[in-house]
């Protein structure tokens, strides 16, 4: 009997989710009139590029399939659903209407982040799983992890941020920047804020170096480079990293999904890290 962990495509798990057994659902994007799920169908490459894409998060019916084999599969042990922010996403709400079919036995955490930012949190969730932890343990690993963990983002342009309504309190600046190549993060409630207000992309980087490192300090981390069609800048940023913070756990660089570059559009480069609670950790 283990506690099973769910998440969503979102999250950005790769071969981790196998590696440790969670479950992910698909989330949906919308291109031409075709709902094309994330990690199934085949999704256009150039998806942030198309003006009239959206994404739409899983819708109740498919979250209780998902919990419901997960539940079947924990021999009554229980699932801990770890999903997208709830300020980004219509997926968290959802998926706690889902949970109330299933009582006790299906507990939902906000991951107030995104890509691999909820990826590590559902990473951290599974580990505890893992060593037989029982299902309030679970959810309370979850937790924890969510508070050593923080997203940041530049973007290069600022048409998708516009189009998808999900900058939150940075919105006020949006109307007016030119060349703005701003700093962004997830805040403490999961919503996309403005951090630093920046005019050039490699300044931007900068900064977001110094704002991982400042988190980060002379403890181990482990870290994720995310990029839209920027494989280049992310590897720069990657190698950037590297060289500040020399005792970093893990970094691999990784594309942001479809759902996500949808709304931050082409040229984005994010860095998704989690701070290791005691001892370094191995792989991703």
């Amino acid at each position: 009997m283990t506690v099973v962990v769910v998440s969503d495509s979102s999250a950005r798990l790769g071969d981790a989710a196998g590696r440790w057994g969670i479950r992910e659902v698909p989330l949906h994007v919308l291109v031409d009139g075709a709902d094309l799920r994330d990690g199934v169908d085949d999704v256009p490459h150039d998806v942030h590029d198309r003006p009239k894409v959206t994404t739409a998060g899983a819708a109740p019916a498919e979250l209780a399939e998902h919990y419901r084999r997960a539940l079947a599969d924990s021999d009554g042990a229980g699932v801990l659903a770890v999903h997208l922010s709830a300020a980004l996403s219509s997926t968290y709400s959802a998926a706690v209407t889902a949970a109330r079919e299933f009582g006790s036995a299906v507990r939902v955490v906000n991951s107030r982040s995104a890509a691999m930012g909820t990826g590590f949190i559902a990473r951290e969730a599974a580990r505890c799983a893992a060593g037989g932890a029982d299902l309030d343990a679970v959810a309370d690993a979850a937790r924890a992890a969510r508070e050593r963990t923080q997203v940041f983002l530049v973007v290069h342009r600022l048409d998708n941020l516009r189009r998808s309504g999900r900058i939150g309190t940075a919105s006020s600046w949006l109307g007016t920047a030119l060349s703005l190549k701003p700093l962004l993060k997830l805040d403490v409630d999961g919503r996309l804020v403005l951090d630093q207000r920046i005019r050039t992309v490699s300044k931007a980087h900068a900064a977001l170096v110094d704002r991982v490192a400042d988190m980060v300090g002379t403890k181990p981390a482990d870290v994720v480079v995310h990029h839209v069609d920027n494989h280049d800048g992310a590897d720069q940023l990657g190698a950037a990293l590297t060289q500040r913070l020399p005792q970093l756990s893990s970094l691999s660089v990784e594309d942001m999904g479809p759902v996500l570059s949808v709304h931050v559009g082409g040229g984005a480069v994010g860095v998704a890290v989690q701070v290791c609670e005691v001892s370094p950790r191995t792989g991703p």
